[in-house]
């Protein structure tokens, strides 16, 4: 029963009611929890920013922090270019003077790697287990799944039916934002561990689900969603039509795609936006469609502002209608204006057709990026009853992930196929199953911005704007240098981690924190509760909410 308001609960005085016990205990930092890798942020940022407190040189430093990060993505080169970096917008230091950079950090170690080739952590001896892993498709999920069963010692053989291994990585993103040869060092290091690709290698064409199964103890399918959909209008089917995915995947394969000089992009997504600043690159006029408004696009804010700077037009709360040719060319495209009407299922408001409002415009090529789907040909008996898988694990020893589940993040699919490895590995291995638990989160006030220097976000290199045309297939964003790199580290908050700033040991009246004499990221000093006063100070000084309150 809670003791009315000014009330002591029996036997307890003022002072004891007053004194505070610390707690000390990891959080779950907000950079973390918004990683959809699965990478822990704070600790790779952590080992760097607190080389000299642990002892380490800044190249012993680098590996470390490498070799943290790839335990969970061993892309952080591919993905510190491409990730939509979630856990910059959920970042403490985001609400002073502005988020880490931790894309471009990570860039930075997974470029540093690349020129050392440094080969990927693992856990056990090549071929030191005797199943044998299958991988289906060799997008960002299956690459993520080989990589963690061939570290933990399985032999694994990736079956991709196409000519290049990296699903939508290769396929759906262009040269200026994933050059190929970044995402090549990052496979090579892969296939090093001992997994072997097996290309032009397609499901139900070259290989039987049946095979498969005999051949290895589990199978994942990492298909991915490269299947565009088409606007289903009339005069749609002919020459000068593509979906988003097939046109990206022709551009990155060197393929000639003839254009002409008024291109129209339907969709508002990223492969909408990568296709039409694709197509600005050769030199068309691009006009880019979007049935809501700008603040409903699901693309990346960044690359839509950088569509608009290279001159890709945007049209907005409008709709195709009908494809016009004359003699099979595409001559235009008749739409249909847009108003926003009651939330739909999304929970946006959804497009009403305004009566009336048809008109056309000119064109001579037309792309469809409004959405994109697997590709279950070839699958068999395990074509799911809709168009999404429902489950990571099919039964029988066959699992999935990435889009399979649903169109994500080339992030999100990295987290499957670990997630979907380690499930693997502890049933094979009769192991209990691995717990994927969440530490706390922060509360409210655990972190004290107020006691950290500001310092203002490292600036990153960029292209003008006026080369990027010149150039089109050369990088618009390079990586921060090596001083740049240590600045931006340092200004990490450890976020409900120790970080060894010694406050509560300075502080405290008692003598109760004692310094370690091996120290870790986290681990620096003990406390005795036996001599603690309960005073409280530590609590109030500590920064990073890394000590609370009980």
């Amino acid at each position: 029963m809670t003791p009315e308001r000014g009330v002591l609960p029996e036997g307890l005085t003022a002072l004891q009611a007053s004194m505070i016990q610390p707690l000390r205990a990891e959080r779950e930092a907000p950079c973390c929890a918004g990683c959809a890798s699965g990478e822990d942020v704070r600790g790779w940022i952590g080992i760097v920013a607190q080389r000299r407190k642990l002892g380490l040189s800044d190249e012993e430093a680098f590996t470390r922090a490498w070799r943290h990060l790839t335990a969970a993505n061993p892309f952080p080169a591919v993905m510190g270019r491409v990730c939509p970096h979630p856990c910059q917008s959920d970042c403490s230091r985001a609400g002073t003077d502005g988020a880490v950079e931790i894309n471009a950090l990570e860039r930075f170690l997974g470029d540093w790697a690349l020129t050392r080739n440094l080969p990927l952590p693992q856990l056990d001896a090549p071929g030191s287990r005797p199943q044998s892993m299958g991988v289906i498709g060799s997008g960002p999920a299956g690459l993520s799944f080989a990589y963690q069963m061939a570290r933990r010692g399985y032999p694994v053989t990736i079956y991709e039916r196409e000519s290049k291994p990296g699903g939508m990585l290769y396929h759906g993103i262009p040269q200026y934002r994933l050059p190929e040869a970044v995402l090549e060092g990052e496979i090579e290091r892969i296939c090093a561990l001992g997994v072997e690709i097996l290309l032009e290698t397609a499901l139900g064409r070259d290989v039987r689900l049946a095979e498969l199964r005999e051949r290895h103890a589990a199978l994942f399918l990492g298909i991915g969603a490269g299947r565009g959909l088409t606007l289903g209008i009339p005069g749609e089917d002919g020459e000068g039509t593509w979906t988003g995915t097939e046109y990206l995947a022709r551009v990155n394969r060197g393929e000639a795609v003839t254009l002409g000089t008024q291109v129209i992009v339907v969709g508002g997504g990223n492969t909408a936006v990568d296709a039409a600043r694709a197509a600005r690159r050769t030199g068309a006029n691009v006009t880019m469609l979007y049935r809501r408004t700008r603040a409903e696009m699901p693309a990346i804010d960044a690359e839509v502002e950088d569509a608009l700077a290279e001159g890709v037009r945007i049209e907005y709360l409008v709709a195709p209608v009908e494809v016009q040719r004359d003699a099979g060319a595409v001559r235009g495209l008749v739409v249909r204006r847009l108003e926003l009407g009651a939330p739909d299922a999304s929970g946006r408001r959804a497009p009403v057709p305004v009566a009336g409002s048809e008109y056309e415009l000119a064109a001579t090529a037309i792309i469809a990026a409004v959405s994109q789907q697997p590709d279950w040909l070839g699958a068999g008996d395990l074509l799911p009853g809709s168009v999404w898988a429902a489950d990571p694990e099919f039964g029988d020893g066959l699992w999935t992930g990435g889009d399979t589940l649903g169109l994500g993040t080339a992030a999100r699919a990295i987290q499957h196929g670990r997630r979907a490895a380690e499930a693997v590995h502890h049933r094979l291995q009769e192991l209990p199953s691995p717990v994927n638990g969440k530490k706390l989160p922060l509360r409210p006030g655990e972190v004290k911005p107020d006691f950290y220097a500001s310092v203002l976000p490292t600036p990153l290199p960029r292209r003008p704007a006026d080369t990027w045309q010149i150039d089109p297939d050369g990088e618009l964003q390079g990586t921060i240098g090596e001083e740049a790199f240590l600045e931006e580290v340092s200004r990490c908050f450890s976020c409900g981690h120790c970080y060894g700033c010694e406050q509560c040991f300075m502080y405290c009246n008692a003598g109760g924190f004692t310094k370690l004499g091996e120290v870790a990221p986290g681990a620096y000093f003990a406390l005795d509760l036996d001599r603690c006063l309960r005073c409280g100070k530590c609590v109030d000084l500590c920064p990073c909410g890394f000590i609370t309150q009980q």
